[in-house]
C-alpha cells in the first residue's frame, strides 16, 4: 500500500473537507490502513517544496510524487470526498 501525502494550509475550508473525507473513509474496513501524511505548507515549507511545482491550490494529494488531486475554489464536500476516495483506491492498488 502506498502512502498519500496531503499538502494543506491552516484555516483552509477545502483542507477541512478533505480531512473530514479522510476521517469518514477511515471508518470503512477497506480504508483503515491507508496512510495519509499531512504537510503544512506554512510550517513545513521544506517538506512541501518538492511538490511545489505540481500544485497551486490546497489540499493537494500525492502518491509517490504524482499528483492525484488538487482542490479548486468552489468545490463542495461531495466532490472532494469523491476525489479523496479515488486517491485512497489508488493507494490501495
Amino acid at each position: 500500500m502506498k502512502k498519500i501525502i496531503m499538502i494543506k494550509i491552516p484555516g483552509c475550508p477545502y483542507c477541512a473537507n478533505a480531512r473530514r473525507a479522510i476521517a469518514a473513509l477511515k471508518q470503512e474496513e477497506a480504508y483503515r490502513d491507508v496512510q495519509v501524511e499531512e504537510i503544512d505548507e506554512t510550517t513545513q515549507p521544506e517538506l512541501a517544496a518538492p511538490y511545489g511545482k505540481d500544485y497551486y491550490y490546497v489540499p493537494s494529494l500525492f502518491i509517490e510524487g504524482e499528483k492525484q488531486f488538487e482542490a479548486k475554489p468552489g468545490m463542495d464536500y461531495d466532490t472532494i470526498y469523491a476525489a479523496v476516495k479515488q486517491a485512497f483506491d489508488r493507494a490501495r492498488a
